[in-house]
């Protein structure tokens, strides 16, 4: 893993991330997290997970994403009227983001009090040829209750972006 590179993708993944809290454009946060997910696949890539970084950028940036932008475009001009696409809570947002990065270098460095560091440490050679037989495998025995609950997670999302988008009756 190149340094440099690991830092160049930190820092746009930390200041997208901090635009998509921060930004008062809805639409503007939406394409924040588009680059920000960008910069996380090749941080997979750099961590030689390419199967991970593609099913991020294919399922992530290339569905999730442009569906957000698509819904905000959307119920704007479906609703007929001008509506507030503001981020009213970028305060809190923020907030929470430095406590999140606060206790991800804390765990990173290992600074005692946050996390002993242990839990974030590469695991070098450890990695099989074949990553994607792997994950595959592993998603089939050892992690098939999380993977399963993702699953239902998802489902219950789609089924909440159907009923906000459906239209109210009144």
């Amino acid at each position: 893993m190149d340094p440099v590179v690991f830092v160049i993708l930190s820092i746009c993944i930390i200041a997208s991330a901090l635009a998509v809290v921060t930004m008062r454009n809805i639409f503007h946060c939406a394409l924040a997290l588009i680059f920000c997910l960008f910069c996380i696949a090749g941080l997979y890539v750099m961590l030689n997970a390419e199967f991970l970084a593609v099913i991020q950028v294919l399922l992530y940036v290339g569905a999730v994403a442009i569906l957000m932008i698509f819904a905000i475009m959307l119920t704007s001009r479906l609703a007929g009227r001008e509506t507030n696409i503001s981020n009213e809570q970028q305060v809190i947002g923020g907030f929470l983001s430095l406590i999140f990065l606060v206790t991800m270098v804390g765990s990173y460095l290992g600074i005692p009090g946050i996390v002993d560091g242990t839990y974030f440490r590469p695991a070098i050679g450890m990695l099989p040829a074949n990553n994607t037989h792997a994950i595959g495998t592993l998603l089939m025995t050892d992690f098939v209750l999380p993977f399963e609950l993702v699953s239902v997670l998802l489902l219950a999302a789609l089924i909440g972006a159907i009923v906000i988008a459906r239209r109210e009756e009144n």
